[in-house]
């Protein structure tokens, strides 16, 4: 009698148990698979940054309704150990989810990229400017780390800022990379493309990489057109050589808070060592930063006895030898401009009479 009764204990603690596991598993189940598909279509990014915290993804999780449940989704993650797999960038998910499927999306699936474009003969500043409205960092942080010299020399760079060393590059970021490794990545591709032999090449020609970077910031400022580099680049080796002042326009430029804009005479009296109408020699460092052409232009200078260049209207320069020729060909210039002028004066004046 008493062996029936406990037998019979033993069997309703048994279905218990199993009634406890099979209602255990059915409500796993639907903590991490409910629902099973579907049913929306509607796509919907979601951007996540680096160090977000778990609490702050899921509440943004259930406001895009791509879970139900915000509390449901962090106990699914933490059950599944994920809480430190999740990862920054920008994924595109589906409304009405199961949690297990967005988990698994945001700890491994595909991420959307963001394409960024960063111009040749860009400045840091102009960089900062660009990756903020495309990647959402901070500028101000950006600008700080390019002059942050521990920052810097962690990186593995023996010079004062990042400026000319930020290779211009179409760029493909996922969503959520902070200002270290933005700056990381355009300095690693400044390395791999300026090589050993090229950092050889200028030692030499009697040149530091870092002038040789500068000049070729220079270059870039100056040529509209790529074939003209290796010209423009011997006038100025011409001129570095003869110890005449490099007179570059663009080095001016860098120092104007407003520009690019037409120069003005005051303009050429700006006391900086920026300034190469005033001082001899190359500036302290890169104006901009440019492309492996004109890093290559300024290593491969064409063979000329160049000293002057001008614009010749057309979009690109003309190259003189002699001072006296460079002021027939400024002459030309001046007489194309005021052609220029007229004829715009003369549009402008049709238009008003309309």
């Amino acid at each position: 009698m008493i062996n029936s009764t406990l037998r019979k204990i033993a069997i309703g603690i048994s279905a218990s148990a199993l009634l406890l596991l099979l209602l255990g598993g059915l409500a796993l189940c639907y903590l991490l698979f409910w629902p099973f598909f579907s049913t929306s279509r509607t796509a919907v990014d979601l951007r996540i940054k680096w160090g977000t915290p778990l609490n702050k993804i899921a509440d943004d999780l259930q406001k895009a309704e791509i879970v139900p449940s915000a509390e449901n989704f962090k106990f699914a993650v933490r059950l599944l150990g994920k809480k430190n797999h999740l990862r920054a960038g920008k994924f595109q998910l589906t409304k009405g989810s199961s949690n297990y499927r967005v988990i698994k999306a945001l700890s491994e699936g595909p991420q959307s990229y963001i394409k960024v474009t960063i111009p040749e003969g860009a400045t840091a500043t102009k960089i900062a400017g660009i990756c903020r409205a495309e990647l959402e960092i901070d500028s101000t942080r950006f600008m700080s780390l390019v002059s942050d010299t521990a920052f810097v020399r962690r990186l593995g760079m023996k010079v004062v800022s990042l400026e000319g060393y930020l290779y211009p590059e179409t760029y493909y970021f996922t969503y959520g990379v902070n200002e270290e490794q933005v700056l990381s990545k355009l300095l690693h591709q400044f390395k791999t493309l300026v090589t050993d032999s090229l950092e050889q090449r200028a030692f030499a020609m009697g040149y530091s990489l870092s002038e040789i970077v500068t000049l070729a910031s220079i270059i870039e400022g100056e040529a509209i057109i790529d074939s003209e580099m290796v010209f423009i680049s011997s006038v100025y080796h011409n001129r570095l050589r003869l110890g005449m002042l490099l007179q570059a326009d663009p080095t001016i430029q860098y120092l104007l808070p407003n520009g690019p804009r037409r120069l003005l005479r005051r303009d050429l009296e700006i006391d900086s060592r920026y300034n190469t109408y005033l001082y001899a020699g190359l500036p302290p460092g890169p104006i901009s930063n440019p492309g492996i052409k004109a890093i290559r232009a300024a290593l491969y200078p064409a063979p000329t006895d160049y000293l002057y260049f001008v614009a010749n209207g057309k979009g690109g320069h003309t190259f003189s030898a002699r001072l006296s020729q460079h002021l027939q060909a400024k002459v030309k210039l001046d007489r194309i401009r005021r052609e220029v002028t007229r004829e715009k004066r003369k549009v402008s004046s049709g238009q008003k009479q309309k």
